[in-house]
């Protein structure tokens, strides 16, 4: 059992999303009193309840717990959230919580970046996990394996970094890892200067610090070790692919280690195996201990996820709502793809469409009549300037649906044999895809 927390009862606002239900599953398996609510039911909701964690739908529940955790989705006017207040109970945003909750923990190694937290969380966990060393993961998506939350101790505490409203800079840890400093989240950061004194706070809280040295900016930051493609001290070599699965040799300072296979498709999964070799060995691993680890990651969901077929073509699914993200994507698909990549992309909050505007249209303008769905606003008010039918009316093939009904229609229209459906997005296109399944 951790030796976590303070508080003896917990209630979450909000307890079906990614990061709240990890943190909520870590608690009760360190014997705090957990329930908590969320608007809809989900594969969260559902997994918490087989774990004996009540869940209740909607929010009109009474919190008789002593604490009351709760995300920034959760609008200041929630039922739940205005009484709680009322009552004078210990409300606590999910980014201090997880903070608090790294604190308990001897050892912490925090994983931050525009792109590739997840994956590269997850194949540090998997390390972990072969090496045979005491840890917990708070994973921010779902490893195909570990899921977002796994523990086999207290020693280590392996985690996602957002940097969203600087949630990142409530960790202190012990190593921390820098991926890449692309700038998003622009309804925090008005400039690629403002985001990088973040990330620069968010090192000055560490340790020691691992960068990706193909990066401009983070490489200048003072760091233990470095990594890239093209430059580093713990490099990729001879790297070669095996239908988009990537193999190469890990070297350290210019010294050959070990040759490495990756078993998730992705010319990114190198940069992510780059950075979790760095940070497990500033952890004491092996060079062979660290192959075996990376060597059991599979992926993680709705990475490059195969799911199923629409209209007879093969559905792949991705997180990808960030340009650079959706044109890393693109890269991979077209490389195994026979026919077309029809692309299905549903933008991802209002601000980051509006100002990632022109990069949008960049990357979606080369692809053949892409397919842009109705925007998933998250916490946002609707902003014309940024909304998908905004962005469909800067591509001249552009086609905007709203509806899973008007998806299939529009696929089985476009759709020829050997073509690929890549579907793209942060929102709850996902779920669309999967209904609209063959």
């Amino acid at each position: 059992m951790l030796n976590f927390p303070p508080q003896k009862s917990y209630y979450f606002i909000g307890i079906g999303g990614v990061s709240m239900s990890a943190l909520a599953q870590l608690l009760h398996d360190s014997g705090a009193s957990v329930r908590g609510s969320d608007l809809q039911e989900g594969a969260f909701t559902r997994k918490l309840r087989g774990a004996g964690i009540p869940v209740h739908i909607g929010s009109d529940e009474e919190i008789t717990e002593d604490t009351v955790v709760y995300t920034g989705a959760v609008p200041e006017s929630d039922p739940q959230l205005s009484a709680a207040r009322a009552a004078g109970k210990r409300l606590v945003p999910r980014a201090q919580l997880l903070g608090e909750v790294a604190d308990a923990f001897p050892h912490v190694i925090s994983v931050a970046g525009c792109h590739g937290k997840t994956s590269t969380t997850s194949m540090l966990a998997h390390i972990f996990q072969t090496g045979g060393r005491p840890y917990t993961c708070h994973i921010g998506g779902e490893d195909l394996v570990l899921g977002n939350y796994h523990s086999t101790g207290g020693e280590y505490f392996l985690t996602e970094a957002c940097e969203f409203q600087r949630s990142f800079l409530r960790l202190k840890s012990e190593i921390a890892v820098i991926l890449n400093t692309d700038l998003d989240h622009t309804d925090c950061y008005h400039s690629e200067a403002e985001l990088f004194e973040a990330y620069r706070d968010f090192a000055r809280n560490a340790s020691r610090l691992v960068v990706n040295a193909d990066d401009v900016r983070a490489r200048t930051l003072p760091h233990a070790l470095s990594f890239g493609l093209y430059g580093g001290d713990i490099r990729a070599e001879g790297l070669r692919s095996v239908g988009e699965k990537y193999v190469f040799t890990v070297s350290e300072k210019g010294i050959p280690l070990v040759r490495v296979r990756l078993n998730a498709v992705g010319q990114v999964m190198v940069y992510d195996a780059l950075a979790a070799f760095a940070a497990a060995r500033l952890s004491g691993f092996s060079a062979e201990e660290i192959k075996a680890g990376l060597g059991q990651f599979r992926g993680v969901g709705r990475r490059f996820e195969a799911v199923g077929r629409i209209c007879g073509a093969p559905v792949v699914c991705d997180y990808a709502h960030h340009p650079r993200e959706i044109a890393a994507v693109l890269a991979t698909a077209r490389r195994i793809c026979l026919g077309t990549v029809r692309v299905v992309f549903q933008p991802h909050t209002y601000t980051r469409t509006r100002d990632f505007m022109d990069e949008f249209v960049s990357v979606l303008r080369g692809t053949e009549s892409p397919i842009i769905y109705r925007t998933y606003a998250a916490r946002e008010p609707f902003d014309a300037d940024g909304s998908a039918y905004t962005l469909v009316s800067k591509l001249p093939e552009g086609i905007y649906v709203q509806t899973p009904e008007q998806l299939r229609r529009r696929l089985s229209q476009l759709i020829e044999a050997e073509d690929l459906v890549l579907v793209l997005g942060a929102g709850d296109i996902f779920s669309v895809a999967k209904e609209i399944l063959d």
